[in-house]
């Protein structure tokens, strides 16, 4: 299992249950990193989509609170139910991504997180966990700097050494 995630330079990701910037490049990384893949996410992060509509081309699985029922993805109610799905498919098929609380619940079972840091303060209300401090976790990638929109972005790939099994 692998996360994605666009920071800004303290570890934001989002107010308003939105997300900080509108990056064409990394939404570019996105949809090629994740379609025909595996996406897993909270219940608010569905609801953030246009119109509250599941990804295109991704089986869509989503972690709901009890009595949630959509027809146009897979809803579980549990970690235990989400561990469940998950294990039906290549764990490297599957996509952590977001909110803020499910990423920090699913952080430590991901092999690789996907980061777009943006050298900018998106001024965030909720946050990701800081990989370069985290022990188990090493950057292992970075790109050069990309101009997007006018912000400088940078694609990086951090590994976690110790991954947990979920």
């Amino acid at each position: 299992m692998k996360a994605i995630v666009a920071v800004d330079k303290k570890w934001g990701i989002g107010k308003n249950n939105d997300l900080l910037f509108s990056l064409k490049e990394d939404m570019k990384f996105f949809r090629e990193k994740t379609s025909g893949k595996v996406v897993c996410m909270g219940y608010n992060t569905l609801l953030s989509f246009p119109g509250s509509k599941p990804l295109k081309n991704r089986t869509n699985i989503v972690l709901a609170p009890q009595g949630v029922t959509r027809d146009d993805c897979v809803v579980v109610y549990t970690l235990e139910e989400l561990s469940k799905e998950l294990s039906k498919y290549n764990a490297d098929d599957v996509f952590v991504i977001g909110g803020a609380m499910f990423y920090r619940t699913m952080v430590d079972y991901c092999s690789e997180v996907f980061v777009t840091k943006v050298e900018a303060d998106g001024e965030a209300t909720v946050f990701y966990p800081n990989l370069d401090e985290k022990d188990n976790f090493e950057m292992v990638y970075a790109s050069d700097p990309i101009d997007d929109g006018g912000l400088i972005i940078r694609f990086t790939t951090y590994k976690n050494n110790n991954v947990l099994k979920f």
